[in-house]
């Protein structure tokens, strides 16, 4: 079944710019931190029958060497990143999350821009996450698989002007 949303508002991409820019330099660039990883902006999944576009994903390396030139991957990322917005996130939680836990993503992070959170969950048992850290505001934070560096929340979305309703 195919779910259509409207483009998100300005937090989203704010904040899913901000992470990416974060997490870009010492994960898949090595700058600052480990390396090893590589991260696209919405790509589009095909996870068995489903088809889902996460806000961000990352693959390890040792687990794909090179980006492939394809429309879409098949090869479930080792982590997603779904930025929530007021219209998806019940989508995110209730739809998309049990299809990357099937589809064996180890890591999943919510990130909210107007709650100003970050909720990490582990798949454990292959079946089914559970929610392992969540931080708030403006925390400092280490946030597995990328435990590896501190990340400052308040970076994230400190650009976001507060909602005028």
């Amino acid at each position: 079944m195919l779910h259509t949303f409207p483009r998100p508002a300005s937090p989203h991409g704010a904040a899913a710019t901000s992470l990416t820019m974060d997490l870009g330099q010492p994960f898949q660039r090595g700058r600052g931190g480990p390396g090893g990883w590589w991260f696209i902006v919405e790509p589009e999944l095909h996870l068995g029958d489903d088809v889902l576009v996460p806000d961000l994903a990352g693959w390890r390396r040792e687990r794909m060497p090179l980006i492939p030139t394809v429309k879409f991957f098949t090869l479930p990322p080792d982590w997603v990143c779904e930025v929530l917005s007021p219209s998806t996130a019940t989508h995110d939680r209730l739809r998309k999350m049990p299809v990357y836990a099937r589809a064996g993503v180890m890591w999943l992070w919510l990130l909210d821009p107007l709650a100003k959170s970050l909720e990490v969950f582990h798949l454990f048992d292959r079946k089914r996450y559970a929610q392992e850290q969540t931080f708030v505001e403006g925390e400092v934070v280490r946030a597995s698989p990328f435990d590896a560096i501190e990340l400052d929340l308040t970076a994230i979305w400190d650009a976001i002007a507060p909602d005028e309703g």
